[in-house]
């Protein structure tokens, strides 16, 4: 894993992922699955049960390519990165409407949108194969 920034970062994301996920439940016990309003995860964060289980989705998609192979972690960091790049844009103009179905908020934005920072950044720029410059010695 040492060789590989991808299965690094998806492992070290996958485990973050799960925990939040797991965490999460602890403070929507009274939430309703889709509540478009949640209960707040480190006083900071709203999520809603279904937000939760996203997490624990996510986090195990990471974890497990992570732990895997370069190539699966390299293609699970572009794709969760794309999909949290999506979200962190488009959660803005959810809040306060019912198709807030993850019970997002505002910090919440900003952290969709640092984890796609990093995983689409190391998912593009790392663990590329080697160019051949073309020349002949």
């Amino acid at each position: 894993m040492r060789s590989s920034p991808n299965r690094l970062v998806a492992t070290i994301f996958g485990i973050v992922y799960l925990l939040v996920g797991v965490l999460g439940f602890f403070v929507t016990g009274p939430v309703a699955f889709l509540a478009t309003e949640g209960g707040l995860l480190l006083g900071v964060f709203e999520v809603n049960p279904f937000h939760n289980v996203a997490h624990l989705l996510i986090g195990a998609v990471l974890l497990t390519t992570g732990l895997m192979s370069a190539k699966g972690a390299k293609i699970a960091n572009i794709s969760v990165g794309a999909a949290y790049l999506l979200l962190g844009i488009v959660g803005f103009f959810l809040v306060g409407t019912p198709l807030n179905v993850l019970a997002l908020n505002t910090p919440d934005h900003f952290l969709h949108l640092a984890s796609a920072i990093v995983l689409l950044g190391v998912g593009l720029a790392a663990d590329r194969a080697p160019q051949l410059s073309g020349r002949t010695a």
